[in-house]
């Protein structure tokens, strides 16, 4: 589900007063003259892999290249019948691939829980959960069937409680890693802390959307200080690519969608930052992985900068902890 980042020509190239760092650049030019590619993935043999909403789009093509690399991949989407298509899809382009199904809808707690407790049952270790799906500045606001809004359900609450209950089985893998996918929008989610997390106060499609993207950040970087060096913990975003993210979004974003046409790239290309947040062997703890190309909206995936609130380690502890009242889950970090 998750997609094309076009939210971020909402927004400034960068936050107002705020420049790129020095080293940042250096590395942005650095990596554009050796530029990253799936021919890069180190060999994922023996790997079990969780991807969401990877029926379509960037989840479909971060699922493929695994595959392709030798893990073992469990396709996560609420839709059976799209998650069996893609699975014969890569199929029939890796006959040896070793992919299967789960049925998991976010915005459903209690799909959370079934997904996970079927996960559970398979007593080897998951080394690698990449948090995909997503949806993408709704027209309306919009509740989930547990009465949250639905951007937040999808985008924070139900990947926080789908990390949460896994966590048992990823802790047991020798070098377990946790992609989530993040924006480019997350730029319009401040100021720290967030605040009205479901838009309660006042509705807005993209700040709905931004505030969510903000908090996947906040999230893998307080989910790495709590972990440490036991696990990986890993966001990225995917620039402005060609998916079926905007088939449900504001008239707006239908038009930037229409205009950004011939800039956008491909599905593969957007999911290039996912697959080196998920693979590389250099990937920093708690790092931001994105397009290094044409306004950081395509182009070669390259360690990218995230607006300064985004390092917010108060805003970052206040989220999970409410994100632990919110839906009773509490990590089993030791």
């Amino acid at each position: 589900m998750h997609g094309h980042d076009l939210s971020y020509l909402c927004a400034a190239l960068l936050p107002r007063g705020t420049s790129l760092p020095k080293a940042t650049m250096m590395a942005i030019v650095a990596a554009m003259s050796n530029p990253w590619t799936t021919d890069d993935i180190p060999d994922q043999t023996g790997k079990r892999a969780i991807v969401t909403g990877a029926n379509s789009g960037i989840g479909w093509h971060t699922a493929l290249e695994l595959a392709r690399a030798g893990a073992e991949v469990t396709i996560a989407s609420r839709d059976t019948g799209k998650a069996n298509v893609a699975t014969e899809r890569i199929r029939a382009a890796l006959p040896s691939a070793r992919v299967r199904t789960g049925v998991l809808d976010l915005a459903r707690l209690a799909s959370v829980r079934a997904f996970v407790e079927a996960e559970l049952t398979d007593a080897r270790p998951i080394d690698l959960l990449v948090n995909n799906a997503g949806v993408m500045a709704l027209p309306e606001r919009r509740v989930s069937p547990d009465g949250h809004e639905l951007q937040f359900a999808t985008n924070v609450l139900g990947p926080f409680v789908l990390t949460g209950l896994l966590m048992p089985r990823i802790l047991e893998a020798g070098a377990p890693r946790v992609v989530t996918v993040s924006s480019y929008a997350h730029t319009q989610g401040g100021p720290t802390p967030i605040e009205d997390l479901e838009s309660e106060r006042a509705y807005r499609p993209v700040r709905a959307y931004s505030k969510t993207k903000l908090a996947n950040i906040l999230f893998t970087r307080e989910l790495q200080r709590r972990t440490g060096d036991r696990l990986l913990a890993v966001t990225c975003h995917p620039g402005a690519s060609r998916t079926n993210l905007s088939a449900d979004t504001s008239r707006p974003m239908k038009l930037i969608t229409w205009t950004m046409g011939p800039m956008l790239q491909s599905a593969a290309a957007g999911a290039e930052p996912t697959l080196r947040a998920a693979t590389a062997p250099d990937a920093k703890p708690g790092a931001y992985y994105g397009p290094g190309g044409l306004f950081r909206l395509r182009g070669p995936a390259v360690e990218a900068e995230t607006a300064p609130f985004a390092h917010d380690a108060v805003a970052a502890r206040r989220l999970w902890s409410e994100l632990e009242r919110i839906s009773g889950v509490v990590y089993p970090i030791p």
